[in-house]
């Protein structure tokens, strides 16, 4: 009777403990699936082709999120005591997210920066610092041609990506519209708040605009 018992004993140990690994195997895989998802925005390149085609991507997403908070700098350098202060402060915040997240996305996927970046820190704040010397109106403007040329870029690459695989890029997708989304929203201010009141709009936001082209270009390639 005892040796019964002891192999019931024996049955029931090993199938709780079969059970338990088994538990413990799903719980990984399922920890393991979480942080793929909270951290593995970009999933492995295919071939040599896609690799180039998404640092390219990340690249000058990079270079347009750092330009755009030394852009904001160089404003509240200038305005950051002024009534125009509180919401430039805001819309850079929102800039900084951005950047920090594309920080994390090129060190995760091992994607070198654009090498203009100490070129585009001094460019960008003398811009943001230029055009705020305009006055509010002058800030805004810079806002809403810079903004409106990340929106317009946001949406290419959105396009790209829906054409190549949207279900592959899925978390990449929601993190380029999310902050598609906030440069929309950065320029809607801009426009609320008196940017075409700026003497020569027009000719102000053509060239930064052509100069944000230009920086485009060059982001992704060098």
């Amino acid at each position: 009777m005892q040796t019964a018992a002891l192999r019931v004993f024996c049955h029931w140990s090993q199938s709780n403990s079969t059970a338990m690994i088994r538990q413990c195997l799903k719980c990984r895989a399922l920890t393991l699936q979480q942080s793929s998802r909270a951290y593995g925005v970009i999933p492995p390149p295919r071939d040599s082709e896609e690799k180039e085609m998404v640092h390219r991507m990340l690249r000058v997403d990079h270079a347009g999120e750092y330009g755009a908070n030394r852009i904001y700098a160089g404003q509240m350098a200038v305005l950051g005591r002024s009534k125009t202060g509180p919401f430039i402060q805001e819309m850079w915040d929102q800039e900084k997210k951005h950047l920090e997240k594309f920080n994390e996305i090129l060190a995760e996927n091992r994607v070198r920066p654009t090498a203009l970046l100490p070129f585009w820190n001094i460019a960008g704040f003398v811009l943001g610092a230029s055009s705020a010397l305009l006055g509010k109106e002058g800030a805004m403007a810079c806002t809403v041609a810079v903004e409106e040329s990340i929106t317009e870029h946001y949406n290419n690459q959105i396009r790209t990506l829906m054409e190549k695989d949207p279900e592959r890029y899925t978390e990449l997708l929601q993190v380029i519209k999310e902050f598609r989304d906030d440069e929309m929203e950065h320029h809607d201010t801009g426009l609320e708040h008196n940017a075409e009141n700026v003497p020569g709009y027009w000719l102000l936001k053509n060239a930064i605009q052509l100069g944000c082209k230009a920086a485009i270009y060059v982001s992704q390639r060098i």
